[in-house]
């Protein structure tokens, strides 16, 4: 059993802000090979030191082309996931990894009959990653096509949902809907994909400082106290943390691990329901 996954070929969408970029950073420092996906490709470029004109990434010392890319487009239109895919496999050859940190945090009103976010959020939060998996997972069977070792896990996929799935709050619906919406595709698709070992695994989290918190943090000073009071463990996690969790279910040591929501969420969702921000 190894947690490593260097020298593993990872996607991680929702890259340039939060907990995609801690993601993103932390299986860059553990040695794999990762390409770096979000719509904003000058985030990308600042956050990762690459030349905007380019989706290569120098080494220090210029010599050499690291084990980081970068991809901007937008993944709720189908040419950009072919184009991801084309990139990865130019780049690195193969895919070992898929992380669906791509979200979208909005609010919306459930008694507006003009308010269009649950279809919004579903398409950004669920059908971009159902569609990246399906993908993904193609190409994870081809390329494991003449493998003798079918025992052994061909990869890995993990989506990033939110205890929004779990706590309601009228102004979160959507949002709420569609988090509990990739929850359960991440079990149909593991049953799905169980027979030709790919495994397909959540972390759901919340009172996680993501770019959603930080920002309703900066509007209302009163949200972090909020949020600590709310949780058991009384205090707000950083993102490297869900980056932990994701880097275990993506390691071969969770190679029994399938189908499962792990939650990162410091207690939140085994008290009773506060009114607090889920996020």
């Amino acid at each position: 059993m190894s947690f490593s996954i260097a020298g593993k070929t990872a996607i991680v969408t929702g890259a340039a802000n939060g907990v995609g970029l801690a993601i993103a950073r932390h299986f860059i420092s553990e040695g794999a090979n990762v390409i770096c996906a979000d719509m904003d490709e000058l985030k990308l470029a600042e956050e990762f030191g690459a030349n905007p004109d380019m989706d290569i990434l120098p080494e220090a010392d210029g010599a050499e082309p690291s084990n980081v890319r970068i991809f901007a487009g937008d993944l709720r239109k189908k040419l950009t996931i072919a184009n991801l895919l084309s990139a990865t496999l130019d780049a690195f050859d193969r895919v070992d990894i898929l992380v669906n940190a791509s979200r979208q945090v909005a609010a919306s009103d459930p008694l507006d009959p003009d308010d269009k976010m649950v279809e919004a959020l579903l398409d950004q939060n669920l059908m971009t990653a159902l569609r990246l998996s399906r993908a993904v997972a193609r190409k994870m069977i081809a390329q494991a096509e003449g493998n003798d070792d079918r025992g052994a896990s061909i990869g890995s996929i993990v989506n990033l949902t939110s205890i929004a799935a779990h706590r309601t709050r009228s102004n979160l619906m959507a949002f709420s809907i569609a988090s509990a919406a990739l929850e359960q595709m991440t079990r149909s698709m593991a049953v799905a994909l169980a027979p030709e070992k790919i495994r397909v695994n959540a972390v759901c989290f919340g009172s996680v400082m993501s770019a959603s918190l930080r920002e309703s943090i900066l509007n209302d000073s009163t949200v972090r106290d909020t949020v600590i009071q709310g949780t058991p463990l009384g205090r707000i996690a950083e993102a490297s943390e869900v980056a932990e969790a994701a880097h275990f279910l993506a390691s071969d040591a969770s190679q029994f691990v399938t189908g499962q929501v792990v939650t990162v969420d410091g207690g939140r969702t085994v008290i009773d329901a506060v009114d607090t921000v889920s996020h």
